[in-house]
């Protein structure tokens, strides 16, 4: 693998997650959202944009964004879609650190089945 696509799918898999895991936190500084009438929506919206995390969340995100696109004019899509789902295992590591959630053992099977089938298709490659 060049060293160009593997820049831009660790970028892909870990600004994606992390920006998941900004806006996630800052949802939860929010609110979930009861009503959907338009007033509520539009308060929830307006709670959202004051909390900093939305921002780093929407900032990381695009950057993934950006990096898929550019990765995906480089590399096949059958090489970068199955890489890029390092991003549950990803998830999943940084839910428990930062976020503090529970994850079960069947989860971490789960995500090593994940990586185990990633491994299998940059093997593949060769």
């Amino acid at each position: 693998m060049i060293v160009r696509e593997a820049v831009l799918l660790f970028l892909v898999v870990c600004a994606g997650t992390m920006g998941e895991l900004c806006v996630s936190r800052a949802m939860k500084t929010v609110g979930e959202v009861r009503d959907f009438s338009p007033a509520s929506v539009v308060s929830v919206i307006l709670r959202g944009i004051r909390v900093r995390w939305m921002w780093v969340g929407i900032a990381l995100m695009a950057t993934a964004f950006f990096s898929l696109l550019w990765v995906l004019s480089l590399a096949n899509v059958s090489l970068v879609v199955p890489v890029t789902a390092l991003s549950y295992a990803a998830g999943s590591i940084g839910g428990k650190i930062f976020l503090g959630e529970q994850v079960t053992r069947e989860r971490w099977m789960g995500i090593l089945l994940v990586s185990i089938g990633v491994i299998l298709v940059l093997v593949g490659r060769s």
